[in-house]
């Protein structure tokens, strides 16, 4: 095949790096990609939102199929155009991307079909949000009141506030002073739950499905799970306490088949990966949050472990035929921690140079070695440097948890560029 993927971030590294090792694959290019995925194929400089440029490269250049990484171009409905292009494509139509693109509409649609969720209200009015924000805040405990930009935000859209001022501060950002632009023109105002949170990953042709292990992302910047939210600075997989064939029937039960099934429904039918992230309450699992493709850096250390042919298992997904296909996965754990530029989630500088990535990776472990996926990360006259916020995945394998994490982050510490930090307690709840 000629193989086309969208996106440039850790993820779609993670993604070539398996595409590539499939026979299927004769040539694989990525629009736009970055540093490290050019060793895997051919980058392309295609904004992954121009969505007529990449339908015009992938008819030019005879692309056989596709797969979609990112958000955005999902949400602007690039599969829609390719398969009235009658090009095969991996992801869901822009309306099943709604679960992920409008968290209004994702809340609404767990409300009518009994998937768990914390309680909710949503609102496209400042003052009415901020007086169901009082009202939660005043009727709960601890005063603790979350509220979310509807559209896409780069993962930084949700804010978790200790108290009333904080939640008008967030909805003062979000709503007049719109720091999300469109995506804050209406937002969802919620309990705050308590509990561990694990990644659920689910692949779906619209008839069958099949999941992946439990993953625990890490979304705040600082140690403890504090600090601003990120798009995801480490990961583990699977997560040791939530890995029983008891808890991932509850998980299909009552969230993974209700979602797909109401989805299709209501005349959205999905193919793709659907990706609902959890909260273990004492209730059992609720839903933060639908994502309409795979996260990031969830694919860093799930396809550590994966053994089937990716681009089997997602063409399966976009011919309908995933009956046919039972995925398999490699005993053991998988951990990634993310490098990231001084000042992320804010402003950081770019173009600075990095160094250590072979020497991490030729660090001697037992098993399987270091895999560093590039994610914000570019070449200037032959230097690799710095171009984004979250710059590397460092990823390990082990047959524990704890033997994974420590030869992430003994590799990790070989790898240098101004500014760097990462956090340093990556899965270590999950230990205890």
């Amino acid at each position: 095949m000629q193989v086309l993927l969208i996106g440039s971030g850790g993820r779609e590294h993670a993604l070539a790096w398996k595409i590539a090792q499939s026979p299927l694959c004769e040539k694989l290019y990525i629009a736009p990609g970055n540093a490290g995925t050019a060793e895997e194929g051919e980058n392309v400089p295609l904004k992954p939102t121009d969505i007529a440029g990449l339908l015009k490269f992938a008819k030019e250049k005879g692309i056989d199929f596709s797969v979609v990484g990112m958000d955005d171009p999902l949400a602007l409905g690039v599969v829609d155009e390719f398969q009235a292009a009658g090009l095969k494509i991996f992801g869901p139509t822009k309306r099943a991307d709604e679960i992920e693109s409008s968290k209004v509409f994702a809340k609404e649609f767990m409300a009518r079909h009994g998937i768990p969720t914390a309680r909710f209200q949503t609102f496209s009015s400042f003052e009415s949000a901020l007086a169901f924000a009082k009202e939660l805040s005043d009727s709960e405990q601890n005063g603790k009141v979350v509220v979310k930009a509807s559209g896409l935000a780069l993962g930084k859209g949700a804010f978790v506030c200790r108290n009333l001022s904080e939640a008008e501060t967030a909805l003062r950002q979000i709503m007049v002073a719109k720091i999300f632009g469109p995506a804050g023109a209406a937002v969802v105002v919620e309990e705050f739950l308590e509990g561990p949170e694990v990644s659920i990953h689910a692949l779906s042709d619209g008839k069958t499905y099949r999941l992946f292990p439990t993953a625990q992302d890490h979304k705040t910047i600082f140690e403890n799970d504090t600090g601003p939210m990120t798009g995801g600075v480490g990961m583990i997989a699977p997560v040791p306490q939530f890995e029983s064939r008891e808890f991932m029937a509850q998980v299909e039960q009552t969230i993974v088949r209700p979602a797909l099934e109401g989805l299709a429904k209501e005349g959205r039918v999905y193919q793709g990966l659907l990706y609902p992230g959890l909260i273990i309450t004492a209730q059992g699992p609720k839903v933060l949050e639908f994502n309409a493709r795979f996260g990031d850096p969830e694919p860093q250390s799930y396809l550590r472990l994966l053994k089937s042919d990716l681009l089997t298992v997602l063409h399966a997904c976009a011919t309908g035929t995933l009956d046919q296909i039972n995925l398999e996965w490699t005993p053991g754990y998988a951990a990634c921690v993310v490098l990231c530029s001084g000042g992320y989630p804010g402003e950081y500088k770019k173009g600075l140079p990095i160094t250590g990535i072979e020497e991490a990776e030729n660090l001697p472990v037992d098993g399987e070695g270091i895999k560093v996926f590039h994610a914000g990360t570019t070449m200037v006259d032959g230097q690799l440097v710095t171009n984004g916020g979250r710059v590397l995945g460092v990823t390990a394998v082990g047959d524990n948890l704890a033997l994974a994490l420590e030869k992430a982050y003994a590799a990790a510490r070989k790898i240098h560029f101004e500014g760097m930090y990462y956090r340093r307690d990556i899965g270590r709840k999950s230990l205890a």
